[in-house]
């Protein structure tokens, strides 16, 4: 059988002028993960437009097509359906805006999937080959049990910055209204991890040293993180991952994490202003200290990656420079800005089409950049401004100083401006970098600057860490192996 599978990618990812970065970073680990279950002797084309151009009328004409569209890239994903669909392509559909909205997805395929697709794809691929494809599939059981390798061999490792990518556990154990995962994971369990020696013999197929965690909340299992953190302990992994204001403050897991290689992390502050945070169910947040989890962070090597979102019912036109302010004197290496986005099916959404303050949906501009929605504090356009102050004010080269100056020493404050000024002030470096298809070269360079990170700290030893290879690590555990759980498809 002849597969091709392809990650439709937005209007900026393909522009001849300038291509972001944050396209190139991470290989389609879900097209990849659906690979595994293929036969040997099936030949499987794996694309990503993110990363390389895909002219679709020079394509052969597969017996299955796989398309995997993100809202932003839905139109160009029904246009690549509909081309094949046209030939009498079998075309099949899944993700998350193919489950948000699947009667719409269903007018561009043969087939969808709705939530994770362990459990569903399967069941398709025996009943294509039958001859009798379903309509549609709808994911109930959710289990990572007898999940094939990932088939990296289909991955162009050198198109991507970070071709370690991985997930080693499906979904998240919080319920914020505003995220797309409820919506995903309805009819079956929300949170579930991969058996941790499972997960440890993935990471030991990487090569090299950097990897990065691609889990919605690596750490929000305590036991299974521990566990996991205890096997890659002497390694010698560099990674960055994401987690909470939360998990950082319980004491030891972060530690255990640094141990382990942590350098990095991706933290959801998303608002400065503690109103919001009960409205949009950010229950995790509340009554926590930001300053403390930040200093936890720096105190312990690790570099912070916040995240923020503007737009909020209780914002006003002062949370952009209120927000970028805190952000500067904690010392904050890298920031993310979002503007509130209602996707589809979410909590949020429902509650703006209740309130007739949804706009349009022209989903091409459902990308975080563009207001969507009628404001409550603010008109559209303070916000559209405000989010793009947001950037040039905490990337101008005078506040990455004062975020460096924030730092403890010498060494913290050169490792600040190196991966803060590395990141922005050098975006038309990294696009030619891209353009030379070989982003991987930058890898080393990247390594170097979060090696510099958790400096002389890692010398702190834990009582009773198991010692030894990855192996004997893992026969060390006392009890049996961590129980295998569901899982779903990354997007």
């Amino acid at each position: 059988m002849r597969v091709t599978m392809i990650l439709p990618a937005l209007t900026e990812a393909t522009s001849p002028l300038f291509r972001p970065i944050k396209y190139s970073l991470f290989p389609p680990l879900g097209l990849a993960t659906l690979a595994g279950y293929l036969d040997p002797d099936d030949e499987v084309t794996l694309l990503d437009e993110h990363v390389e151009r895909v002219d679709i009328e020079a394509l052969d004409s597969p017996d299955l097509l796989v398309v995997q569209p993100y809202i932003t890239s839905a139109r160009r994903g029904y246009e690549i359906a509909d081309h094949f669909r046209a030939r009498g392509v079998h075309v099949a559909m899944g993700g998350l805006h193919a489950t948000s909205l699947p009667d719409e997805a269903a007018a561009h395929a043969d087939t969808i999937f709705t939530g994770p697709g362990e459990d569903t794809w399967p069941l398709f691929l025996k009943e294509f080959r039958d001859g009798v494809p379903g309509r549609r599939y709808d994911s109930k059981l959710r289990t990572l049990a007898g999940l094939p390798p990932v088939r990296r061999d289909l991955i162009k490792r050198h198109l991507y910055l970070v071709p370690n990518s991985i997930v080693v556990s499906r979904g998240c154990p919080h319920h914020c209204d505003f995220c797309y995962k409820d919506a995903f994971f309805e009819g079956g369990k929300s949170f579930y991890t991969q058996a941790v020696d499972d997960a440890l013999a993935e990471i030991e197929r990487l090569p090299g040293k950097h990897l990065y965690f691609l889990d919605d909340h690596l750490l929000g299992n305590r036991r299974f993180a521990e566990a996991l953190f205890d096997g890659m302990a002497g390694m010698g992994r560099l990674w960055q991952a994401a987690g909470t204001v939360k998990s950082v403050l319980r004491p030891d897991l972060l530690e255990r994490a640094v141990d382990a290689g942590l350098r990095s992390l991706f933290v959801g502050f998303e608002t400065v202003n503690s109103a919001n945070l009960a409205e949009r169910r950010k229950d995790q947040n509340i009554g926590k200290d930001y300053a403390a989890a930040v200093r936890r962070l720096h105190d312990a090597g690790v570099m912070v990656n916040a995240s923020f979102v503007f737009g909020l019912d209780h914002d006003g036109p002062d949370v952009f420079d209120r927000t970028v302010e805190w952000a500067v004197e904690q010392g904050i290496e890298t920031a993310t800005f979002h503007i509130m986005t209602p996707y589809p099916s979410t909590g949020l959404w429902k509650q703006m089409e209740a309130e007739d303050r949804i706009v349009h949906r022209d989903w091409d501009l459902y990308d975080t950049r563009h207001v969507v929605y009628r404001p409550k504090g603010m008109t559209a356009r303070q916000l559209e401004d405000g989010y793009w102050r947001a950037y040039r004010d905490f990337y101008r080269w005078s506040n990455i100083w004062r975020g460096a100056s924030a730092q403890p020493g010498t060494h913290e404050r050169l490792r600040h401006l190196a991966y803060a000024g590395g990141w922005k002030k050098f975006e038309p470096a990294w696009d030619a970098v891209i353009r030379s298809r070989n982003v991987v070269r930058a890898m080393p360079m990247l390594e170097r600057t979060l090696a510099a990170f958790g400096g002389d700290r890692r010398d702190r030893a834990r009582p009773g860490a198991p010692k030894g290879c990855p192996a004997a690590r893992r026969r060390s555990r006392v009890g049996p192996p961590w129980p295998g759980a569901a899982a779903r498809g990354r997007k």
